[in-house]
């Protein structure tokens, strides 16, 4: 249950070694400035792009893994700062192509590509530069980017320094007399399995009483991610940073306002579903931490092993095509998952993948029902991964926009087959139709207000106005009362939240995407299950097309518009649907 970075050098020696034959590729791409218009030197550039794109995002993956098993670990601290420095010289090494690309012509450039069939898979993303060829600076800019890069990501590596290097240990005493450390992995599961309000209010304090310690901190922090972000969105030529986001996947400004105003429309509903959840649970008060709570206890106390788990998740997939089951078996396949929380452990949950190289899961598997819908979740991005290995290697790496539906996928699945069993207690479908609905809240209805928030916040930053920890957590204030009619001010530490959600950090503009994933996803499984015709083709066509087109018209091609409102008002009409089973279950 822990990874084998073997898998992916033999030795540490081996990755050193790699490390040293990808700066001799990068120092003999400089040498390429000024050649390209000579066809064959064209070639020879393209050609050493795809063989480093191999080995240094594989550099990459291993040292993050390395370094997300303990982030206490300084030596692996250190490899992934000499992978990023490598990138940043790649970065510097190639600062040039975009312009002299650009000067040589579309015509002449496609030109040469449709002349080697092995440069084909340069042809989509050639095309998207000509695009963006207005908001793609001159040579001189790019080298001045390329050597501010590290700086630019300088307030998301502070940001993990605090958040998960300088962590201590916060022991609280339980009402059963038990001291616990709370961490990352364990507040949420503790919060849920706690009978007391003054318990859950003291491991909720616990959690985020860290962020209110260095409250300046993180807002000086996130005050310097807004000035990044704003500051290369300026030097391309957008008017702000959420045009820059979009422009690259060519996805309509349209889409994020019509999220945020959806989401609006949605909020009597979710403020009916927390009232039920408070007149069910006998609250007197209704906190933000109390979503934890099930509503109904677990007839058997269920807890799953992680074996346990996944066969949970291979069964529900049972009537796949084989090929589907197939990468579900690679990707959860012994020495690629690491699935137990520790102190210096990553928190949360992902699936890492780069070209050509098998993906691996973060996990920290606390062994309830949510543990299980993370593991089919991840499952669901590796698989994803290892059908994207039918593209060649310059068009493997799909958009953060399509990665979202592969995942949710899985989530809908494994509800409708649990929920498909005819020995369900009343209790058991209570607990799973709650899932449901805190899925909907958590994917689609917190991720846009996440999204509200940073438009928000951004929006600030862009007129000058001041970036504080104060001013940050106004904009929360507001909007969980507007989503949720909930006053965080009740709760001593909650306003920040903004300090707590690390996406903010390391990819702005990046978590409305679970959003419009997750509608993606919902749409393309409703005709999966009604058994539409070619419709399960269509979506492993999607997960293999990686990213050889724009993400809207690969979803488009999946049977989802995006121009349209359609898909997210079906996320609403879903979560009204479940709220009314909801109801229909409890009073059974």
């Amino acid at each position: 249950m822990k990874w084998d970075l073997t898998n992916y050098y033999k030795t540490y020696d081996d990755f050193i070694k790699s490390l040293e034959e990808a700066k001799k590729i990068i120092e003999i791409l400089k040498t390429y400035k000024g050649t390209l218009g000579d066809e064959l030197k064209l070639k020879e550039y393209l050609d050493y792009q795809i063989d480093i794109v191999g080995k240094y995002e594989k550099l990459y993956l291993y040292a993050e893994c390395a370094m997300d098993i303990d982030q206490r670990n300084t030596s692996a601290l250190s490899d992934m700062q000499k992978v990023m420095f490598l990138f940043n010289s790649m970065s510097e090494a190639t600062s040039f192509e975009d312009s002299e690309i650009l000067s040589l012509g579309e015509d002449y450039i496609l030109s040469v590509i449709n002349k080697y069939s092995e440069l084909k898979q340069f042809e989509f993303g050639l095309k998207n530069l000509f695009r963006q060829k207005e908001h793609t600076p001159k040579e001189e800019a790019q080298k001045v980017i390329a050597n501010f890069s590290s700086l630019l990501r300088s307030g998301s590596d502070t940001y993990d320094s605090l958040s998960n290097g300088d962590i201590k240990e916060h022991i609280i005493k339980l009402d059963n007399g038990k001291d616990v450390n709370i961490m990352d992995a364990n507040w949420s599961t503790l919060i849920a399995e706690s009978k007391s309000a003054s318990e859950r209010k003291r491991i909720f304090e616990a959690e985020f009483e860290r962020y209110e310690y260095n409250k300046n901190t993180y807002a000086s922090l996130y005050k310097s991610v807004l000035n990044a972000d704003i500051g290369l969105a300026k030097s391309r030529g957008f008017k702000s940073a959420l045009e820059m986001h979009l422009y690259h996947n060519n996805i309509p400004l349209s889409l994020y306002h019509n999220l945020i105003e959806i989401a609006h429309k949605a909020a009597p509903t979710v403020k009916k579903y927390l009232a039920l959840r408070k007149k069910v649970l006998g609250l007197d008060e209704y906190h933000t931490y109390d979503r934890f709570l099930d509503l109904v206890e677990d007839d058997n106390e269920s807890k799953f092993t992680y074996e346990e788990a996944k066969e949970l998740f291979f069964k529900s997939i049972e009537k796949f095509p084989q090929e589907f089951k197939n990468n579900a078996m690679e990707a959860l396949k012994d020495g690629y998952v690491d699935v137990m929380p520790g102190l210096g452990k990553r928190s949360g949950a992902y699936s890492n993948s780069t070209p050509n190289t098998h993906p691996c899961i973060l996990l920290n598997f606390t062994g309830n029902l949510d543990s299980c819908f993370t593991l089919a979740h991840e499952a669901g991005h590796s698989i994803h991964s290892l059908f994207s290995m039918a593209q060649p290697t310059m068009t493997q790496s799909y958009t953060i926009f399509v990665a979202e539906i592969a995942s949710t996928f899985n989530e809908h699945n494994l509800l409708d087959y649990l929920l498909s069993k005819g020995t369900l207690s009343k209790n058991e479908k209570i607990k799973l139709i709650q899932n449901a609905i805190d899925g909907i809240i958590s994917t689609f209805y917190r991720q846009t207000q996440f999204a509200e928030y940073e438009y928000l916040a951004h929006k600030k930053a862009l007129e000058g106005e001041a970036i504080t920890e104060d001013s940050l957590s106004d904009i929360f204030i507001k909007l969980y009362d507007e989503y949720y009619g909930i006053d965080i001010n009740k709760e001593k530490v909650k306003k920040y939240v903004w300090a707590y959600v690390s996406h903010f950090f390391h990819s702005p503009y990046y978590v409305y995407q679970y959003a419009t994933s997750y509608s993606a996803s919902l749409a393309i499984y409703n005709k999966v299950k009604n058994n539409e015709e070619g419709a399960f083709e269509k979506y492993i066509n999607l997960l293999k097309s990686g990213g050889s087109d724009y993400p809207i018209e690969l979803v488009k091609q999946a049977g989802v518009d995006f121009t349209k409102t359609d898909a997210l008002d079906a996320v609403v009409i879903r979560l009204e649907e479940l709220l009314e089973e909801l109801g229909k279950a409890i009073n059974e």
